[in-house]
């Protein structure tokens, strides 16, 4: 008896050791973090601030943001360049994909032509294109980065609906003859961990293309002010 009472309980010897697991990854992970702020901090000092300005200097000028009228437009503009960009692509991907899903012919051209084709142009490229085609203004920065983000969205949701549980499809089809009703309460929550999966993509690409293409072609947003 006795020595079965000194017998630890597995599940709080498991449960203690995912949580000792669970304090070293944060230590490893903050202690990463801040080994990188000290070697930026240190590098800073001894180059000129212009080629590498510490850590302190780009906190002050991100507090900008927060505290200068002009600045603080200009980061909503380039949010909305972003926003834009992802709606449309969204929207265009998304018809694609479903066409693509929907119409056999259609599913060769936009699998084995169009999306590959998306996929390999040069994003500069398309900055260039829309440059010439619309000029210098808000309307470049959203097509260029549009046209980047469209092979995300497509090939996340051509996986999505490759996936899809066949046999909930088909007593959907069964239960309902609404193409409206089955599109909503069975393809898209079937679909929602690949349309977030594609959101996450599509807002960090995003981000970084629209400072680059507002650089070169806009005429306003965070890009425009390094210009």
């Amino acid at each position: 008896m006795e020595a079965r009472a000194a017998q630890a309980d597995p599940g709080q010897v498991a449960g203690s050791t995912h949580h000792a697991s669970a304090w070293v990854e944060a230590a490893v992970l903050h202690g990463f973090t801040l080994a990188l702020l000290l070697g930026w901090w240190a590098y800073s000092q001894v180059v000129p601030a212009y080629q590498l300005p510490g850590p302190f200097a780009v906190a002050g000028r991100m507090g900008e943001f927060l505290t200068d009228w002009n600045r603080g437009i200009q980061l909503v503009v380039s949010l909305g360049h972003v926003c834009a960009a992802i709606a449309l692509s969204f929207a265009i991907g998304a018809a694609l994909a479903l066409a693509a899903h929907g119409m056999g012919h259609v599913r060769f051209v936009i699998d084995n032509r169009l999306t590959p084709f998306l996929n390999a142009f040069s994003g500069i490229g398309w900055l260039f294109i829309a440059i010439l085609w619309i000029g210098i203004n808000s309307a470049t920065v959203v097509f260029a980065v549009t046209m980047i983000l469209l092979p995300f969205v497509i090939i996340n949701l051509r996986t999505g609906l490759e996936e899809l549980d066949h046999d909930l499809v088909e007593l959907g089809r069964s239960l309902s003859r609404s193409s409206w009703a089955r599109f909503a309460k069975i393809l898209v929550p079937l679909l929602v961990p690949y349309l977030f999966a594609a959101l996450r993509t599509s807002f960090g690409v995003a981000w970084k293309v629209t400072l680059t293409a507002e650089l070169f072609g806009g005429s306003a947003g965070v890009g425009y002010l390094l210009n």
